[in-house]
């Protein structure tokens, strides 16, 4: 009797699938937020659960930024930020934390450790920082880390300078993109000699749903993406790669974007603050690669190295008449720039929502469009009865 009644119920599972009824699929939700050439992502995660990385821009910027991250946080019904990871101690990174901290709780504070760049900017903004998590939960990471959460595996692969030594489940293959890379002796943005800044001691994040992969590095430099996946590429192939440093040519070398295979690439970036040619030649060479997402057009790549406005989030508040075909040459660097435009009003986000199969889509939210990347055949489960979207 019992066998049989067994027997009825998955019958009639079966049959309501078939049917058409409604089935509760989580996901994965990841919200990139405009901070305008800072960085803010909000992860939902299938349990419920929230994770920030980072906090976005301080000073006259801090009300705007703390404004879109609770936008996004109202969005995906969260009521706290049960774990907030601070890649480094950058102003665009962390400089809005205090304001932040007045809109919202704040469970858990994870970081590298001790600020290795003091100054009278950061300094008053990590007096609050420690105050914050004095009466919180303070954590500080290093590599192969994970960070205490249900249903996904969270993984810092580096932290405080350092980067894992053991492979990730699945990778540690050997990397032919090594034997081109050509370590940098300064930072082709700035000018200034690489060195031990807040940038080489970023707090990275594999993220896996299931068959989803995800890759945040914060602002690892160049020359430490060797590290990571030279001669052995430890990290593996990622669907969803959230381009380093904001699309910046001081990071995102062949060496970590073309072996770890993305199939999206998003990028965080300002309309003069990554997008230069030398990374968009990169990021969107990377083999597999499908689509690009910015959330601004950048000026420093112009129309040459961009990508269709469909994948664009944002646009300035006073558009311009036209859009130079050309890149920007930054001031400083022979020309004399205009001022850069400004972003102040209506921002929008990027979202992700993932599956636990491997397929996951992404939204524009200023103009709606999304796109949904199906499951790779090899990673899809046998009993699968989700529709598959076709290209």
């Amino acid at each position: 009797m019992r066998a049989a009644l067994v027997y009825v119920s998955a019958v009639a599972l079966l049959a309501g699938v078939a049917g058409g009824q409604p089935q509760t699929v989580k996901t994965l939700d990841l919200y990139l937020i405009d901070v305008e050439g800072g960085n803010a992502q909000l992860y939902r995660l299938p349990s419920g659960e929230s994770v920030l990385i980072d906090s976005g821009n301080g000073g006259a910027a801090a009300a705007r930024d703390a404004d879109r991250i609770m936008a996004a946080v109202n969005d995906a019904g969260v009521a706290r930020i049960d774990h907030l990871i601070t890649t480094h101690f950058h102003g665009d990174h962390v400089g809005g934390l205090p304001e932040l901290a007045t809109r919202i709780p704040i469970r858990e504070f994870v970081d590298h450790g001790p600020n290795v760049q003091p100054g009278p900017q950061i300094d008053p903004v990590l007096a609050r920082y420690a105050d914050l998590y004095s009466k919180a939960v303070h954590r500080v990471v290093k590599p192969d880390d994970k960070l205490a959460v249900n249903d996904v595996d969270w993984r810092f692969v580096s932290a405080g300078a350092e980067v894992i030594k053991t492979a990730l489940r699945g990778a540690g293959q050997s990397n032919p993109h090594c034997r081109t890379f050509t370590r940098q002796q300064v930072n082709p943005v700035s000018g200034a000699p690489v060195g031990n800044t807040e940038d080489e001691q970023s707090v990275g994040s594999h993220v896996r749903f299931g068959e989803f992969r995800l890759l945040y590095l914060g602002d690892f430099t160049w020359n430490q993406e060797f590290d990571l996946t030279c001669p052995a590429n430890r990290i593996g192939t990622v669907d969803l790669l959230v381009a380093s440093r904001h699309g910046q040519p001081s990071s995102n070398s062949e060496a970590l974007v073309h072996a770890v295979q993305p199939r999206v690439i998003l990028m965080n970036n300002g309309p003069r603050k990554g997008g230069q040619p030398q990374a968009m030649k990169i990021l969107l060479g990377s083999p597999h690669l499908e689509n690009l997402w910015s959330l601004h057009f950048s000026e420093l790549g112009g129309q040459e190295y961009t990508v269709p406005g469909l994948f664009i989030a944002n646009t300035f508040d006073q558009p311009q008449a036209a859009v130079p075909v050309a890149p920007m040459v930054p001031a400083g660097r022979g020309t004399d720039a205009p001022p850069a435009p400004t972003h102040n009003g209506k921002a929008y986000w990027i979202k992700v929502s993932a599956r636990s199969d491997g397929g996951f889509t992404v939204t524009n939210g200023r103009n709606g469009f999304s796109k949904t990347y199906a499951a790779k055949p090899s990673s899809r489960p046998i009993a699968n009865f989700d529709s598959v979207s076709r290209r």
